[in-house]
Parts: structure tokens; sequence; C-alpha cells
């Protein structure tokens, strides 16, 4: 009772709110709902003139005015040129500086700031040196209030532009990188959360609400549009971070970098990705991580080495070591992601495997670990099964766990798309399903594979 009280209260208190708006600016009203309902049907030209006159005689009165006025001065940039096009994208970017200023909780300074940055880019209005001197100031101070992963591009791009130009160090695009790449994991693993909430609905057997369908498309789509974004920054970021540009920088800045422990773990985790552990400052920067740091990537980093040295006894004990120290269930999944690609690059399948599925069972999420077991099944072709089809069949098995892949990491789409294709095209056409007589029958893998697949129907 209590709560419907409240509830009444607030709607009376809002309608008064409003009619107050209404008398003291009955012509505002009158011009918003006018906009309001051009807008609707996209008639942005109709809406013009009655949102101009409410945006500047009563620029508070409602969101709107800035929602749908930036789909409204966008029309208008598109469809001008010359003087009334400059006049109409100086009142864009006038306009989201003062979305901020009149209703701060729904346009936040960093939520304005990708917003210009996104319609610089998109107008080619600013240079690499404008982009960055935007974007870095709020990036140093606030980076986790990113969301806009095209604005992480557009700031890690510019500045890879301007050390190509000579005007910034190799270590700043190597930090940005890092920060830029951490933003954006963090921003993936929200939607990739969300997507797993709802893909364990459905393995459950629970239908998926209109809504719910609907927010599993726009965080799937999200991702997979952040994955593309990520694999820019990467193809951006080059050979500027092969081993022959890593290593001297590092022997370089090490006497002046080493009691940094965020330097140092960043500088092994870069030489280690980029596979530059056979040289000697792999294994110096390592040793300054584990003497400042003796967490679980410092004893993944050592079972590498000891796995390279040949002590295989002593890589395993490490690799569990660093599991067994890390409380954070996603951090865990990456580690033992790791350790898979480890096992794999020994050849030891059936190890990398159970690595792999720890790590998805640690965070149902990795698709990267599904990724890696799909490729361990391709490569087992020939050891599982006596018969041409029945070697063939693993590539069935190996393209539905390509697809897993997808599903709960759609940015990862791409490639995991790409390698089922990949694996479909391997496995038994048509014409060998109809000679074999096999359609709709179960081929059973007698290797380290196990399991078995279903053979369509023709």
């Amino acid at each position: 009772m209590k709560t419907k009280l409240y509830l009444t209260m607030i709607a009376i208190l809002m309608s008064i709110g409003l009619s107050m708006a209404q008398a003291q600016n009955p012509e505002c009203m009158t011009n918003l709902s006018i906009y309001a309902e051009h807008a609707k049907v996209r008639n942005y030209d109709a809406a013009y003139e009655p949102w101009k006159k409410t945006y500047e005689a009563c620029p508070d009165i409602n969101k709107a005015n800035f929602s749908l006025g930036e789909k409204i001065l966008k029309h208008k940039i598109k469809n001008s040129s010359g003087a009334d096009k400059d006049g109409y994208i100086q009142d864009l970017l006038k306009m989201y500086d003062d979305s901020n200023k009149y209703f701060p909780a729904k346009y936040s300074e960093i939520a304005v700031l990708e917003d210009k940055v996104v319609f610089k880019s998109d107008e080619d209005l600013a240079s690499d040196q404008q982009f960055y001197d935007m974007i870095k100031p709020q990036f140093d101070s606030n980076l986790k209030g990113f969301k806009n992963a095209k604005v992480l591009y557009i700031y890690f791009s510019s500045l890879v532009n301007l050390h190509n130009a000579g005007s910034k160090d190799l270590q700043e695009v190597f930090d940005v990188y890092d920060d830029v790449t951490g933003q954006m994991e963090v921003i993936n693993k929200g939607y990739t959360s969300n997507i797993n909430k709802y893909l364990q609905k459905e393995e459950v057997g629970t239908a998926l609400t209109a809504k719910e369908k609907k927010n599993l498309g726009i965080y799937s789509r999200n991702s997979e549009l952040l994955g593309k974004v990520s694999g820019s920054i990467d193809s951006k970021l080059g050979a500027l971070a092969d081993c022959n540009n890593l290593i001297p920088l590092y022997q370089k800045n090490f006497d002046a970098k080493k009691s940094d422990i965020k330097w140092v773990k960043r500088a092994v985790g870069r030489m280690y990705a980029k596979e530059c552990t056979d040289d000697p400052m792999f294994q110096k920067l390592f040793e300054q991580q584990l003497a400042m740091d003796p967490s679980a990537d410092a004893y993944f980093y050592s079972g590498v080495l000891k796995s390279k040295s040949g002590d295989s006894n002593g890589a395993v004990a490490d690799f569990n070591k660093a599991v067994e120290l890390e409380s954070d269930s996603n951090r865990k999944s990456d580690i033992l992601y790791k350790v898979a690609t480890m096992m794999k690059k020994r050849g030891s399948k059936s190890q990398a495997r159970n690595y792999a599925q720890k790590a998805i069972n640690e965070n149902p999420s990795n698709g990267k670990a599904y990724l890696l077991i799909a490729g361990l099944y391709a490569s087992s072709a020939n050891a599982c099964g006596t018969t041409a089809f029945e070697k063939r069949a693993i590539y069935w098995k190996a393209a539905d766990m390509a697809r897993k892949a997808a599903r709960v990491d759609p940015s990862l789409s791409g490639r995991a798309n790409q390698a089922a294709a990949s694996y479909n095209a391997k496995a038994p056409d048509k014409t060998m399903i109809f000679n074999s007589g096999m359609g709709g029958k179960t081929v059973t893998f007698n290797c380290w594979v196990g399991g078995s697949v279903k053979v369509p129907n023709l």
C-alpha cells in the first residue's frame, strides 16, 4: 500500500512538473510535440525548424532535444554543403557539449567525447594530433569510462601514426595498446557474461522471452563488432611489436624500469605473446617479475621456460601452481587456456583438451578454448578412424566446437565461422554419405578424442 501511495505521489509530482513546463513554455511544448512526430517518421527536414525553436528557447525541457536533435542535424549535414554544412556541423558539436550541461546523468563527459570523436572521424574533421589531444586527458584519467570500441581504435591509430611520423615513442604505443586491449576485454566480458546467461537458459530448455531474445541479439552484435575492431587494432600494431623491436627496447629500458612491476609484467606478457621466449631478455624479465610478484602469471611463465628446457614435470607443476594461486575465475580461465596452448605445442593433445575444458569450466564464455579444442580435433583426423569416411567425420566434431566458440563469444565469430566452414568442407560430402550408407547413423571415435557424431541425413 505504501509502495502504491509512493508511486502515485511520484506520478502527481511529475504531472505537476510537466504542467508547469507547459504553462511556462507552451510554445516549446507545442514545438516539441511537432518535431517529435516528424522525427518518428524520419521527416527530419520538417522537424528541423520546430526542433531548433525548442532547443534554443528551452534546451532543458526534454532530452529529446538532444537524442532526436542529433538525428535531425546529421540529416541536415548529410544533405547540405558549403557554409550551410559547416554551420550544421558546429551546431551539432555545440549540441553534444550542451547535452552534458543540461542532462549530465544521461550524457557523461566521456559519452559526449565519444560522440564527438566518432562524428569527427566519420566526417574527417580532425588530424591524428587533434584526435590524440582530444582523447588523451580522459583516457589517462578515466580509462574504465570508455565504452565505445571505435573511439579506442581511433586513439590507438592516431598514436601509431604519430609514432610513425617520429613524434611519439614506441614505449607509449605499447602502453596504450595494453590499456586499449585490456579495456576492450573488459567490455567484451560484459557482453559475453550476459550472452552466457541467456545461452544457459536455452540449454536447460527454458524459452527466452521476446525481450531476452532481443537483448541476446544486441549483445552478440556488439561483441562481434568489438572483435572486428580488436582485429583492426592488432593489424595497426603490426610489426611494431615483433621481437626485433621488443628485445632492444627492453634491453634499453630495463635498468630504468625494472622496479616498475606493471612495466615488467607487460614486457614479459608481450614477449610471450610474440614468441620471443628464447631470447635471454625474456628470462631476465621473468626473473624480475618472479622476484617482485610471485603470482599466478609468474609461475605460468616459469612453466613455459621449464617446458622449453625439457623439464616437463617441472613445467606441469608450475602450471598447476599458477592455476592454484589465481582466484579470479576469468583470469584463471585465461591461464588454463595458455597452458592448453603450451600442451598443444608439445603435441600433448589430450592434456591440451583437458586444460582447455578446465578453462571453459572456469569461464563458459572462453571462446578461444573452444577454438583450440576444435583445432585439436581437426588435427587428429588421420588418427581417429580406420576408413576414409570415419577419419573425415572428425571434422564435423571440430566444426561443432568452432561454432560453439562463435556462439559464446561473438567477438571471435569471424575466425570461428571461417574455421567451421573449413572443417565442414573437409567432412564427408553428400556423395560419400550416400555411397557409405551412413546417413543418419553414428560414428564413434575410438581414439583420444572419444565421443561420437551423428552423420547428417541426406
